[in-house]
């Protein structure tokens, strides 16, 4: 704009731009503000535009796929609910009698569950407790320590215990599987088959003793027969009673080899050999013995007798 003095030239003076209106001017303002908290100094040039924060716009593309994802998301989400409450409501079914089989997944996940807990199953419903501890403590009688290995001795209490469990195996498979793959009768009546003779052989070989005792801790009420026991208070039972009678087994065979030490430990301090250890000696004779009077057949028929089954 130009201004007229005394008849002179008109003298331009050079405003700031003022044309961008209020936002651009408090944008430019805080731009300079900003700048001078971050200890900077603002910039105040003009012809210098600034953004509104400062940063570029989002591509396209990233709203487009975050949208295609929101709803593809939402699509899903509802599939597999429905597929979720299918399964679930298959298996309430199948567990409330009405007669339909179980979906592949489900029996999948039953055959994992039972795998996970057929250990416990395996060392405490059946005779592998009993064989595997007397057979650690023969070992330790014969002054052997890793011989036979670990791996021989649980491999030779499975296949004993198969032995002993025999007739029970047989049992269950007349009156629960063979019936059950027939279809005479449900999974749940083979179940409380399968139960019952286990049930009959844990009770064989458990003391009244163990049964009064965790019967007693349990407050348990008198029971009319031994059948009315249940698993809960026969299985800690069976399990002591299966402790007892395997320390008692390997004290009588500990015995006969504590006398080979004892007379050798005597005949060694007679001789003045006290630095002899009297393993190294007795070992031997210790082999010797076994093997003359056929020790493992005594021990693993005395094992299987021991069942009475």
């Amino acid at each position: 704009m130009s201004i007229e003095a005394n008849g002179t030239e008109p003298e331009i003076l050079h405003l700031p731009e003022r044309s961008r209106g209020a936002r651009s001017s408090g944008a430019r303002t805080r731009g300079a503000q900003a700048s001078t908290s971050l200890g900077m100094a603002p910039r105040l040039r003009s012809g210098i535009r600034v953004k509104g924060n400062g940063l570029s716009p989002r591509p396209h593309w990233l709203r487009a796929a975050a949208l295609a994802g929101g709803i593809a998301l939402l699509a899903a989400a509802p599939a597999a609910h429905a597929q979720a409450a299918d399964g679930l409501a298959r298996a309430v079914n199948e567990i409330g009698g009405d007669g339909r089989p179980l979906s592949l997944s489900l029996q999948i996940l039953l055959l994992m569950s039972l795998l996970t807990v057929l250990p416990s199953l395996l060392l405490m419903m059946t005779s592998f407790t009993r064989i595997i501890i007397v057979l650690s403590i023969l070992r330790h009688a014969l002054g052997l320590q890793q011989t036979p290995p670990n791996q021989v001795l649980v491999g030779l209490s499975l296949f004993l215990s198969l032995f002993v469990m025999q007739p029970v195996i047989s049992e269950v498979n007349r009156v629960a599987i063979t019936p059950y793959s027939q279809e005479q009768i449900d999974i749940g009546e083979a179940v409380v088959r399968s139960g019952t003779s286990v049930h009959g052989f844990m009770m064989a070989q458990t003391r009244k003793t163990d049964l009064m005792m965790f019967a007693k801790i349990a407050k348990a009420p008198d029971y009319a027969s031994p059948r009315d026991v249940p698993f809960s208070i026969l299985l800690p039972a069976f399990v002591t009673s299966e402790l007892k009678t395997a320390f008692q087994i390997g004290f009588l065979i500990f015995l006969p080899f504590l006398v080979i030490d004892l007379i050798v430990a005597s005949a060694l301090m007679s001789l003045g050999m006290m630095m002899l250890s009297p393993t190294v000696i007795s070992m031997p004779f210790k082999l010797l013995l076994f093997v003359l009077v056929d020790g493992w057949a005594l021990t693993m028929g005395s094992l299987a007798s021991s069942f009475g089954t």
